[in-house]
């Protein structure tokens, strides 16, 4: 079964959630979270760390990510690890694939025609809205 990450990054004041627009298929043309594969044998949060920084430049010294959540699809036959985290200071963004930004978060992210993951990103920020203090010690 194939292993995928999922990483939701905040601002340093949390009002800000980092995306990016998807440039081919899964997802072609949506907004989505930044993320990649877990290799065969590797720690999930180590790949975690991995993808992010490949994806973005934000480095294991930027940020610590926590184990939010996890999504298993039997049928497709891969699973999806959910980390979080909130910067630690501010970062210059290194763009792999796809086109970076910060979003607001006053948009539906349950929006399927704008964010990949069938309603799964605002799921993900919801369960965080619920669990702030104690995911991110705020």
């Amino acid at each position: 079964m194939q292993g995928y990450n999922v990483i939701l990054v905040y601002n340093m004041n949390l009002d800000k959630l980092l995306m990016c627009k998807r440039k081919k298929d899964p997802y072609k043309g949506l907004y989505n979270l930044v993320g990649g594969k877990i290799e065969l044998g590797e720690n999930g949060l180590n790949a975690a760390y991995r993808e992010l920084y490949e994806e973005t430049g934000i480095s294991k010294g930027d940020i610590i990510l926590k184990h939010l959540m996890d999504f298993k699809y039997y049928y497709q036959k891969c699973y999806v690890e959910v980390y979080v985290g909130k910067l630690q200071h501010n970062v210059n963004l290194v763009e792999e694939a796809n086109e970076l930004f910060w979003s607001d978060l006053n948009h539906d992210f349950f929006d399927m025609s704008i964010y990949a993951g069938e309603g799964n990103i605002g799921h993900m920020i919801e369960q965080v809205n619920m669990y702030k203090d104690i995911i991110l010690g705020e």
